[in-house]
């Protein structure tokens, strides 16, 4: 059985990832492909529960910075583990809403931790697995979180400061500029044409990999 695929889809708060990976499901049932989607942090019952500590701003005591990063790496290694790799070993692919790019930007760019930190972490729960397909949804911070209010009450995380955002975003756009498997799509445009952009995108991957 020929292995999986894995496609994740990345941005900020209101870039519209919910909307393109609905996008990304109806152009792999066009293709026939069976998949399941992930979110980050989350996907598992632990990693579930240790999302709903990383998100909630009611807490009776701060969370830590370290403690943020370190739970998301917990969760995401249990989502690897127990959801990821046994359904690309299936052949299935998956849809992820996040994944290790989220920590570099949101962790590494807008907690400043060190690359050298984020790396050994990743080494230690990830042990070099990467997306096969990485979509970046840029927008800029101002307009992505007056998305996200438009939505509703906010969690812990949508309620940093703007600047907070802005590193996030730039460590996004370094990130995503240096790497071969990253396609990077201005959300910031008419929806219809971002959801054109990646339909365009997960095509031309799946022809790829059909002929490969």
């Amino acid at each position: 059985m020929k292995k999986g695929k894995f496609i994740v889809v990345e941005g900020i708060e209101g870039a519209g990832k919910s909307s393109a990976i609905g996008v990304i499901e109806q152009v792999l049932e066009q293709h026939g492909i069976a998949f399941i989607k992930t979110r980050e942090p989350g996907g598992t019952p632990l990693a579930e529960a240790l999302r709903d500590i990383v998100k909630s701003a009611s807490h009776e005591e701060q969370l830590t910075q370290e403690t943020e990063l370190l739970l998301m790496y917990a969760s995401r290694s249990q989502l690897l583990a127990n959801r990821i790799l046994p359904a690309l070993a299936n052949g299935h692919w998956v849809i992820g809403d996040r994944h290790d790019l989220s920590s570099r930007a949101y962790q590494g760019g807008g907690r400043q931790f060190d690359d050298a930190v984020m790396n050994a972490i990743a080494d230690v729960t990830l042990k070099g697995f990467t997306p096969d397909l990485t979509l970046y949804l840029d927008i800029a911070p101002e307009l992505g979180l007056a998305r996200a209010q438009a939505r509703g009450e906010l969690d812990r995380i949508e309620l940093e400061e703007l600047a907070f955002f802005q590193r996030v975003r730039d460590k996004y756009l370094s990130l995503a500029n240096a790497s071969p498997r990253t396609c990077i799509i201005d959300a910031s445009q008419d929806m219809a044409q971002v959801h054109s952009e990646v339909k365009k995108a997960v095509s031309a991957y799946i022809s790829q990999q059909l002929g490969a």
